[in-house]
């Protein structure tokens, strides 16, 4: 009995969790066009990288490990990816940060969100996002608005595009 009452919460548990929106490889053709090539690469960067990158996100890293995304076109990279997931309260989201060759963000595209679908930024929210670069300030409250009542997602995607941008500038163009 015991046992049939585990097994069915484990399933149970398995099931909440919420399915992938999208798929990364999708997303990034998507930005990029129909045609590029897309391939993926794990990376575990160093800690003369990761020093790099947290002074220039302003954030604390919570791992070295990252999945970074290539688009090509006849053998010419057109974009990158960079994919972090973090935790917005209790739960990760995982968002696809797509940036052009010339380090801007091109696109971002929520992939998975455990929380609740209420919290989860909408495109419109996401679209202020283009155009920016590791420059930028990113500051929720400040250039970038809050999303009433998801203040901790808006914090999260803002975040992490400052991590993307600045493991863009610290892993991929310096590479």
């Amino acid at each position: 009995m015991l046992k049939n009452l585990i097994i069915t919460v484990f399933f149970l548990c398995a099931a909440a969790e919420a399915a992938p929106l999208i798929s990364p490889i999708e997303a990034m053709q998507h930005a990029f066009g129909a045609q590029s090539e897309v391939t993926k690469k794990n990376k575990l960067i160093n800690s003369e990288q990761a020093a790099a990158v947290t002074k220039l996100a302003k954030l604390k890293l919570e791992t070295k490990i990252y999945r970074f995304y290539t688009a090509a076109i006849d053998g010419k990279a057109v974009g990158y990816g960079v994919l972090i997931t973090r935790q917005v309260r209790q739960k990760d989201a995982t968002v696809l940060y797509m940036i052009a060759p010339e380090g801007t963000i091109r696109a971002i595209e929520i992939v998975a969100f455990n929380e609740p679908p209420e919290y989860m930024p909408q495109n419109t929210y996401l679209e202020q996002f283009k155009g920016k670069d590791a420059n930028a300030t990113l500051r929720v409250g400040k250039d970038i608005p809050t999303i009433s009542g998801a203040t901790l997602s808006a914090r999260n995607v803002t975040d992490g595009a400052r991590l993307a941008l600045a493991l863009f500038e610290t892993v991929i163009r310096k590479h």
